[in-house]
């Protein structure tokens, strides 16, 4: 007895028809797709259980029914009894650098409110924590956006964060202005892989001004960039966070006029009341750190 058949049954069942069975069904099933498997049933069990019109169970049926209807109206209220019961866990991905320098004090506000909570995280870059996501082998992922969303998935855009060159302190370079004037530049350009949004988004206002730049060397995360800056191999493309773009070795150049880094989370679904808490803090976090770059985009 294929037991998919047994929970259409019950629907039917419970309100009274196919048509309406299908209208409460909490999952996507076509009319016809349910009465050809409550055909099957019928025929498994080699019984009628149901007159259709009008609709009426025959005592096969109402046996049936109400031998499978303890058991689905209680699912929910037995899923509810072991969550309460089951330690929350909470699945994050992001880059290293938010993982090191910005998650923990958010992570701290969030433990004084659910203390039991455990914590997963991973970090990886954009393409890996959409894959993660869709794979639900996470259930948060905190990452630059460069467009829209990917199909499927909820977003909040937590902040937009200015791109900006990085020369060594030594640099004769005052601003980026003085780079495009020179038409060809001749400087190594350090950046991250080609593929990521802060790459991308620098490469196109490269393009808008017609400027060829190819990087000279791809390192690995933003932390790796300020260091070969600082050693002096060249000039980096960054954030202007702290703890990212900030050496005694190393001077921020403005990219006046390139886009900027939009940072936003990333789930699937109605948020739970853990990512919900947790997006919450993180704006509270943003707005009180760098207020002149935070989204206004509103939980719902």
């Amino acid at each position: 007895m294929n037991i998919h058949h047994l929970e259409l049954f019950y629907y039917v069942a419970r309100h009274g028809g196919i048509s309406r069975a299908v209208r409460h069904i909490p999952y996507g099933i076509q009319q016809p797709a349910v009465s050809s498997q409550m055909l099957l049933l019928e025929e498994d069990l080699g019984t009628r259980l149901f007159d259709r019109s009008p609709f009426r169970l025959t005592e096969e049926g109402g046996k049936l029914f109400a031998f499978v209807r303890p058991f689905f109206e209680n699912l929910d209220a037995v899923a509810a009894r072991l969550r309460k019961q089951a330690v929350p866990l909470l699945r994050i991905g992001t880059s290293e650098l938010v993982l090191r320098e910005y998650l923990p004090a958010v992570m701290q506000l969030l433990h004084q409110k659910h203390p039991q909570v455990r914590l997963s995280l991973q970090s990886g870059f954009t393409s890996q924590l959409e894959a993660w996501l869709r794979d639900r082998q996470i259930d948060l992922a905190i990452t630059p956006l460069e467009k829209r969303p990917p199909a499927r998935l909820r977003c909040l855009r937590l902040m937009r964060v200015p791109l900006v060159l990085l020369v060594h302190r030594k640099s004769k370079y005052k601003s980026s202005a003085e780079l495009w004037a020179q038409g060809r530049i001749e400087e190594p350009l350090i950046t991250l892989p080609t593929v990521e949004i802060i790459s991308r988004l620098f490469k196109k206002g490269l393009q808008r001004r017609r400027i060829e730049w190819p990087p000279t060397i791809e390192a690995s995360s933003l932390e790796l960039i300020t260091q070969y800056v600082a050693n002096g191999d060249g000039i980096g493309v960054s954030v202007n966070l702290p703890g990212v773009s900030r050496h005694p070795r190393v001077r921020i150049l403005p990219l006046e006029g390139f886009d900027p880094v939009e940072v936003a989370a990333l789930w699937h679904g109605q948020p739970t009341c853990l990512i919900r808490a947790v997006l919450e803090e993180g704006q509270r976090y943003v707005r009180q750190l760098w207020p002149q770059w935070q989204c206004d985009d509103v939980l719902k």
